[in-house]
């Protein structure tokens, strides 16, 4: 099982492919298998990396709550240590918010940066429209996090899908038994997400000092706190582009992987 040692974490990793580097950051609650749809195709193009980050499924857990910022620490480190840099970087949700993150402080390990829904909520600060939706979806992150902290793991990943990420039952009627499982294993980083002061974001500043290309991405279907959130990026991040991509949701690389691979790939034509 190829692992890194990188800023003291035993990081889970896989490659595949030969070409330009591509790196895969995928979001809460789930680690590198929610790529296997489109890092077959992927892998035809470009090298790719899929790992899993700190705290996730087959990489270490320390002891300790986890941060945005050493979930960054760990991007570049590994980045680094396999000698990808520049790297194209495919991040999704938090993976997102942790990759425009890195991209502000580290341009020079990127050549692009594409991103799906990240949940950067402190961009609607100063948005009435998009404190109203938010605050819809508030109630529904606090009894997540209060599962979680009383050890109902399974109950926390049931209400995140159905009611924050994906729509009513979706927990019973989308997602596969594997995907499941990994959810409810990986609660707890979910946990130190929610209780990170910096999560969802530290304001626009460092947003509109980001020299890397950004192309952002949205599902048709997806819940309305994160077309707002893109709308406000859009504003916000230099040069920055944004497709809607039809039929998707939350996680089009597994409910729509072809289209997403075309969506990737074809912004890079």
């Amino acid at each position: 099982m190829p692992e890194a040692q990188v800023n003291g974490v035993r990081i889970y990793y896989e490659l595949a492919g030969s070409g330009e580097p591509l790196v895969l950051v995928h979001g809460s609650w789930g680690d590198a298998t929610g790529w296997a749809l489109v890092m077959p195709a992927l892998a035809e193009s470009f090298q790719v990396l899929a790992y899993d980050r700190r705290g996730h499924s087959r990489s270490e857990r320390p002891d300790g709550k986890g941060s945005i910022h050493e979930d960054g620490d760990d991007l570049a480190a590994l980045i680094e240590a396999l000698d990808l840099a520049p790297a194209h970087v495919v991040a999704s949700s938090w993976g997102g918010s942790i990759a425009l993150g890195l991209a502000a402080r580290r341009p020079d390990l990127f050549r692009s940066l594409t991103c799906h829904e990240p949940p950067l909520m402190s961009v609607l600060a100063n948005d009435p429209e998009g404190q109203k939706v938010l605050g819809q979806s508030a109630g529904s992150l606090q009894g997540v996090g209060a599962k979680i902290a009383e050890g109902d793991h399974e109950g926390a990943a049931r209400q995140f899908a159905d009611e924050v990420a994906w729509g009513p039952g979706a927990w019973d009627n989308q997602l596969p038994p594997e995907a499941k499982a990994i959810m409810v294993n990986n609660a707890p980083t979910f946990l130190d997400e929610l209780q990170d002061p910096d999560g969802l974001g530290s304001g626009e500043d460092p947003l509109a000092a980001i020299e890397v290309p950004v192309f952002l991405t949205g599902g048709s279907e997806s819940p309305p706190m994160f077309p707002r959130v893109l709308d406000r990026l859009e504003k916000v991040i230099p040069g920055v582009r944004r497709e809607t991509i039809e039929g998707a949701g939350h996680v089009p690389h597994m409910t729509t992987p072809d289209r997403y691979v075309q969506v990737i790939a074809g912004q890079r034509a």
